[in-house]
């Protein structure tokens, strides 16, 4: 049994919506109310309190902020968990200190269970809720029933369906999204014929991707959506700027041209992320239809896109980041592996400082410095190809243990990489339910061993 995140657009009525917001407000509350409430009993009380105490606090809860009585209990433990996942984090050093959030950045809440929503789709409502939807066909568009909310009208396009098991409403940029996990028989994955291509990827800026097999060789330009958008944006963001913005400690409210000036700039910019997310996610289904193995280097993004020192460079970095970023090295990169791994590929990650594929040769393994204006590698041995697919290539043939030189094998490749899944250190849904009934077990146990020493006692006496 696979687990298949599913994302849907949602189309509410005006009365919906608004009972959507109020719903939204409602859990963000809850979320500040939460936090506020840990920090508080530590600092005044030395007092540690965890997911269970606030749980079982609901009840009270409700009794005194009635208006909590019509939202489902599931979602609102889910609200909870939210919280005890943000302070795991950061007792771990995972992420910073829990923050009160502002309606803008509480983007929705979660159903952890059917109980709280049923998915439907054109007359075909018992099947899909009993996870029975006929295999190889397409669940697309349908409806959602949302318990205390209503139905509501959704529009999406799934390639595999089946039981629904969670389902989580976000708000973002006033457009309402459900994304849904399901539960896909393996019998439904196994459908597919798993393609038998290996390559080999390098990601660039003069050349998005460079890929090749050993024999074929292809070369992706960028698309350069920024760019291309980067007037309108910087006319738009000039124009904000000459509106009246907010300040809060001057208690200046922000004028409706800046809001109307704001939304126009978070349009463009929207439009720019969404044709790139489209890009990528076309070629990495390119990617992923004929191949099963793919290799590609180790690349930290965040470190490469770093601001540079004040310098003379300090210009020519700036626009070395803005083209990195423009291409999305991370989001090919993780969009190719999750396809991959959902067709049950192998994804690689190629070590760069130990196997340096700019500089080594991919015929004879030598390995030579060359600056970032040299494009052609040019190797003694008398190989002569573009520097991007003489990388990609020695990625390739190092994943499959081949590379000359270096003697690299398969079982040598960084364990992280591969689409072996490391479990969250923060915890999970699954991992509350285990210490639910661990905890329930203990009680049981304490139980049964009072009363068995309750009985010796009388005996004996």
């Amino acid at each position: 049994m696979a687990t298949r995140r599913l994302t849907f657009r949602l189309y509410p009525n005006e009365k919906t919506e608004s009972i959507l917001r109020y719903h939204r407000k409602l859990h963000k509350d809850l979320y500040n109310a939460a936090v506020n409430n840990r920090f508080t009993q530590y600092q005044k009380f030395n007092h540690k309190v965890d997911y269970f105490e606030q749980q079982n606090c609901l009840p009270a809860f409700k009794e005194v902020w009635i208006e909590y009585k019509e939202l489902p209990s599931h979602a609102l433990q889910a609200t909870l968990k939210r919280v005890d996942f943000a302070f795991e984090r950061w007792f771990k050093g995972l992420g910073k200190r829990p923050r009160f959030k502002s309606i803008r950045h509480y983007s929705g809440w979660t159903y952890p269970d059917c109980a709280g929503f049923k998915v439907d789709s054109n007359g075909e409502k018992r099947k899909v809720c009993r996870g029975e939807y006929p295999p190889g066909e397409l669940f697309k568009n349908g409806y959602l029933n949302l318990s205390k909310i209503g139905r509501i009208q959704m529009r999406g396009q799934a390639k595999y369906w089946g039981k629904p098991t969670t389902c989580t409403i976000l708000c973002r940029n006033g457009k309402w999204y459900a994304s849904i996990t399901v539960n896909v028989l393996d019998q439904i994955l196994q459908l597919e014929i798993l393609p038998i291509g290996a390559i080999g990827i390098d990601l660039g800026c003069n050349a998005a991707l460079s890929i090749t097999d050993g024999e074929n060789h292809l070369i992706i330009d960028p698309p350069k959506f920024f760019r291309n958008a980067e007037h309108l944006i910087k006319k738009s963001s000039k124009d904000k700027r000459r509106k009246r913005a907010p300040n809060r400690r001057k208690k200046i409210l922000a004028s409706r041209r800046f809001k109307k000036a704001q939304s126009q700039v978070s349009k463009l910019t929207r439009k720019v992320g969404n044709q790139r997310q489209n890009w990528v996610h076309q070629v990495a289904a390119e990617i992923i239809s004929s191949n099963s193995l793919v290799a590609t280097e180790k690349l930290e993004v965040k470190n490469m896109t770093r601001k540079a020192n004040k310098g003379k460079r300090k210009k020519q970095k700036a626009g070395l980041n803005k083209s990195i970023l423009d291409v999305g090295f991370g989001m090919l990169r993780s969009t190719i592996k999750y396809k991959i791994e959902q067709i049950g590929g192998v994804f690689i990650e190629v070590p760069t400082p130990q196997v340096k594929p700019s500089q080594t040769c991919p015929k004879c393994g030598h390995q030579h410095k060359k600056t970032l204006d040299i494009r052609v590698h040019q190797c003694s041995c008398g190989y002569s190809q573009d520097r991007d697919i003489a990388a990609a290539e020695v990625m390739l043939y190092w994943a499959k243990g081949n590379l000359p030189g270096l003697g690299t094998s398969l079982v040598d490749a960084d364990l992280t990489s591969s689409t072996s899944r490391t479990p969250s250190p923060a915890g999970s849904m699954r991992q509350l339910g285990e210490k639910k009934r661990q905890k329930s077990q203990s009680n049981f146990a304490l139980n049964r061993l009072e009363d068995v020493e309750t009985s010796s006692s009388g005996e004996a006496t």
